[in-house]
């Protein structure tokens, strides 16, 4: 493996150093602005039982460049801060491509709330840099397996936040009609949003406008929030 060291003919001083290839491994592309912190996850992830072969960027902008020019890559990692795309946009572009492209977004500890921030967006998913390293390539080999991944400390604040909003959770859960609430008890029992429209013969974009009202009414952010919620109620029983 090849550690990133000094620029390489990236725009905007970016690093762009490609590892090594091996006969086997997930294409990865790892994005981060520290260079220490990059030559540690790549060390990481090259080696068994993953054995990766990776690609790294400074920047966002040279991460999707890295990402089009591979045409077919397993897993992206990206920094939270990370600019000139954000993270959230960047997992937004890359789930649209066929076959598409999960990311797994990292922050430091001090970074929950825009981590937890993005629970509903196309992110596979979540990790503080300093989760417990069996967790965290419990979680990778998950989100390679088409999965979705959320550290426990991130889980922890998620919860917390909830604790904090609960009674006026439990206090607007009435206002819910009875569709809503079927569809609450869906969302907590995992389902998708193609399965909760054929079970309730609606449309797809019926059943966004109905959870649209569930997030309001119930002061949710997430559809993560949303099952953890449900499951709180007794709903998923």
């Amino acid at each position: 493996m090849v550690v990133p060291g000094h620029a390489a003919g990236g725009e905007n001083g970016a690093e762009l150093v490609q590892a090594a290839e091996s006969a086997e491994g997930p294409l990865v592309v790892v994005i981060d602005r520290q260079p220490l912190f990059l030559a540690a996850l790549g060390s990481l992830l090259a080696s068994p039982p993953l054995r990766a072969r990776l690609s790294y960027a400074a920047d966002t902008a040279s991460g999707l460049r890295l990402v089009e020019q591979a045409g077919q890559m397993s897993l992206v990692f990206c920094e939270v801060r990370a600019e000139p795309i954000s993270a959230a946009e960047l997992a937004g572009r890359l789930a649209q491509r066929t076959p598409r492209v999960p990311v797994i977004v990292l922050g430091e500890s001090d970074d929950e709330r825009m981590l937890t921030a993005a629970l509903d967006r196309n992110i596979a998913g979540l990790f503080t840099k300093d989760a417990a390293l069996d967790e965290f390539m419990v979680g990778v080999r998950a989100v390679l397996a088409g999965h979705r991944a959320v550290g426990s400390k991130l889980m922890t604040h998620l919860l917390s936040r909830l604790e904090d909003h609960s009674f006026t959770a439990r206090r607007n859960h009435s206002q819910l009609s009875a569709t809503e609430l079927d569809i609450l008890s869906m969302i907590g029992q995992a389902k998708s949003i193609s399965a909760i429209a054929e079970s309730r013969g609606i449309s797809h974009k019926t059943v966004r406008n109905h959870l649209a009202n569930i997030y309001r009414k119930l002061d949710l952010r997430s559809r993560t929030e949303a099952m953890l919620f449900a499951a709180r109620m007794g709903l998923t029983s």
